[in-house]
């Protein structure tokens, strides 16, 4: 048996099978942070967090929320969850701004890929609402925060 899950034992990839897991209430949580540079930031802040594709942090929200819901069409060995709940926290301290998305499911499988696509979608939002303004604009350290549910809690060290 290979230590990858998403391969047989021939090494091929394949789907991993939790029919005969037990569903369990799921949780988890990503981070990623968006530098801007120095002009945008203070414009966007001038402008109160807008553009002219509307409000830069609302859009991401949304767009971080449809995302994590999509995860299983995306991902390719994702399963396609019902994701229950969904939220996307931004915050912005001088250049950076810090995306935190939360995700939870009762299910038979994990919620962190939903977690990570969140964050992530959302994080390229912004960049695509402030392009026009600097490509200069940097997308980092976008981690698994926390997960709970399932084999195994993890929760990242700081």
């Amino acid at each position: 048996m290979s230590e990858f899950t998403h391969l047989n034992d021939d090494h091929q990839v394949s789907m991993v099978d939790v029919s005969e897991k037990a569903a369990t209430k799921r949780r988890a949580v990503a981070q990623v942070k968006v530098i801007l540079p120095e002009a945008v930031a203070s414009k966007l802040v001038a402008d109160g967090l807008q553009t002219p594709k509307g409000p830069v942090f609302e859009v991401a929200r949304i767009a971080g929320i449809m995302a994590a819901k999509r995860t299983g069409e995306l991902i390719p060995l994702c399963h396609p969850i019902g994701v229950e709940h969904v939220d996307v926290q931004i915050s912005m301290d001088q250049q950076i701004v810090k995306i935190i998305c939360t995700a939870t499911v009762f299910a038979k499988t994990g919620i962190e890929m939903e977690a990570l696509t969140g964050a992530s979608v959302a994080a390229l939002t912004i960049y695509d609402m402030c392009k026009a303004l600097s490509h200069e604009i940097i997308i980092s350290d976008l981690q698994l925060i926390e997960k709970t549910g399932g084999k195994s809690d993890y929760i990242k060290k700081t």
